[in-house]
């Protein structure tokens, strides 16, 4: 019997799509793509201050280098879905490749911080339209039995560009200059760009919507994400609603989701359509997915800010420090992408998500003296958990849809990967400096005069800085002050690990929610 005359599961063709060269390679220029647009996100971090000296910028301004990649990002991966069924892959890549090149073309000639916000948002806007197309492309040009191929070389591309970010930005940085962060992006986005145009044939273009296009909607949905993007970001360095902007975003981010939700449910053609979510397994998914983001973008903060502010590590020692977890997500890859086709993908997603709540656990022993051999096996379990996670949580996610809701789906399913990494940024930050406040104040009443061991440690502070004469005690002063300050500090980023150990954890009580079938018994091409 042949797979034509086989009953068509309700998520896939009834007949497998014919794998080509061409359309491989067409596939291999949009995973290309994605890496590019993933990456920027984290290839400024360690090379915000290289730009702030040369844009003259205060330390406030240059944040919004990163922030407002990360709103206009935000917004556009939900808006690609509709845009691609309006466009079709082909339209909307291409274009999206050619617009990101651009913009990263102008982030290097900018001048000012004005300019360099600008032009970042509209990287940001524009690259944002790459990462969900390869995600519903996966599904739509090859057949269930390459699957297992396929989902580790997306989950690996997307999970390794994040990771690497720091290291590539560093070491271009430290060889030419920051304006390479953006340069770098224009040669292969000039043949990502002509590959998506001559070879993308997967689908067509269906110019009709536009007449229903619900711009209402779109404001919404602009709103709404972008005042929340603002408010988490900013939030824990301005004090949540003590600040005037953080209370504006606020009311902008509700009422655009007032606005949004009543128009995804009462626009004839909704800017994004949340029926996907009556999907057991995509909802389920989708919270998985918001949870592995806390761990993707969340431990990528976290392990910087320890190496920069307690060791005192340089912007590339941090990148070759953090490399191990991207060489650990490298050869699990093709590990998980066998295990995937064998193993229920329950139990892979629980391997990966207690992984990862081995890895922070082990990580909130960190003391001042932890270096690289320290840090070896939380990168090594961060790394491996990634994979683990990934490949499956693609599958469960989006391998049971109906094929007219792949593009939407994709969209939404990579917002909540984002969301997850904002959130968990956001209440990083705040359990740090809380934690920190508290840590710094015990500690501060351990280290007071009359107690035996403080006054010796002093005397002999200033005993060393003898060569100061009478500014010896000061300074002595000044570093028993800054020692309390670091030690306050890496007791909190323990707490940090701990309290992400517990989100993991919590959520591997989600998983019994998900159905078993990883994807459809009956798809095309199937074993």
């Amino acid at each position: 019997m042949s797979e034509a005359a086989k009953p068509a599961a309700p998520a896939w063709p009834p007949s497998p799509p014919v794998v080509t060269v061409r359309r491989v390679i067409a596939f291999i220029g949009m995973v290309f793509g994605m890496f590019m647009a993933i990456l920027d996100i984290q290839i400024v971090s360690a090379s915000l201050s290289e730009i702030q000296a040369g844009l003259s910028a205060s330390a406030e301004e240059i944040s919004w280098v990163q922030t407002a990649y990360l709103i206009a990002e935000v917004v556009m991966i939900p808006l690609s879905g509709f845009l691609g069924r309006m466009m079709s892959t082909r339209y909307l890549f291409a274009m999206s490749a050619f617009g990101f090149t651009l913009m990263s073309i102008m982030c290097a000639q900018a001048s000012s911080i004005e300019e360099m916000i600008i032009w970042r948002a509209l990287q940001g806007f524009i690259g944002g339209g790459m990462i969900p197309a390869v995600f519903s492309a996966a599904f739509s040009i090859f057949p269930r039995d390459k699957q297992p191929i396929i989902s580790p070389i997306i989950g690996l591309v997307a999970t390794l560009a994040p990771t690497i970010g720091p290291t590539i930005g560093g070491y271009l940085t430290d060889l030419f200059s920051w304006h390479w962060l953006f340069l770098v992006n224009v040669i292969p986005g000039i043949l990502v760009t002509l590959s998506a145009w001559f070879l993308i044939d997967f689908d067509k273009p269906n110019m009709s919507l536009f007449k229903t296009f619900d711009w209402w909607g779109l404001a919404g949905m602009a709103g709404m994400l972008g005042g929340l993007e603002y408010v988490l970001e900013e939030g824990p360095a301005k004090d949540w609603f003590q600040d005037d902007r953080i209370v504006t975003c606020s009311i902008i981010a509700l009422v655009g989701g007032v606005l949004f939700f009543l128009r995804a449910f009462m626009a004839r053609t909704p800017i994004v359509d949340l029926k996907a979510f009556s999907n057991r397994n995509f909802a389920a998914g989708c919270l998985a997915s918001f949870t592995i983001g806390i761990g993707l973008y969340g431990l990528t903060y976290v392990y910087p800010v320890f190496l920069a502010r307690v060791r005192g590590y340089t912007s590339l020692e941090i990148g070759t420090t953090m490399f191990l977890t991207g060489v650990a997500m490298f050869l699990t890859a093709p590990v998980a992408g066998k295990l995937s086709a064998k193993v229920d993908p329950r139990i892979m997603l629980a391997i990966g998500i207690f992984g990862f709540a081995i890895g922070t656990f082990l990580a909130s022993g960190l003391t001042n003296q932890w270096g690289f051999s320290e840090l070896i096996w939380p990168q090594i379990f961060r790394g491996v958990s990634l994979m683990f996670c990934m490949v499956p949580i693609n599958n469960v996610a989006l391998g049971t849809l109906p094929m007219d809701r792949l593009k939407n789906a994709s969209g939404l399913f990579n917002l909540t990967r984002n969301l997850g990494g904002a959130v968990g940024l956001a209440l990083i930050n705040t359990v740090l400096n809380d934690r920190w406040d508290l840590h710094m104040q015990r500690l501060r009443d351990s280290v007071v005069w009359g107690r035996q061991i403080a006054d010796e440690t002093l005397a002999n502070m200033t005993l060393g800085m003898a060569q100061l004469g009478d500014g010896a005690e000061l300074a002595a002063t000044k570093k028993l002050a800054g020692l309390v300050r670091r030690e306050a500090l890496v007791l909190a980023l323990g707490d940090v690990f701990l309290a992400l150990t517990l989100v993991f954890l919590l959520m591997l009580l989600v998983l019994p929610a998900i159905e078993k079938a990883g994807g459809p018994k009956a798809a095309g091409g199937g074993h």
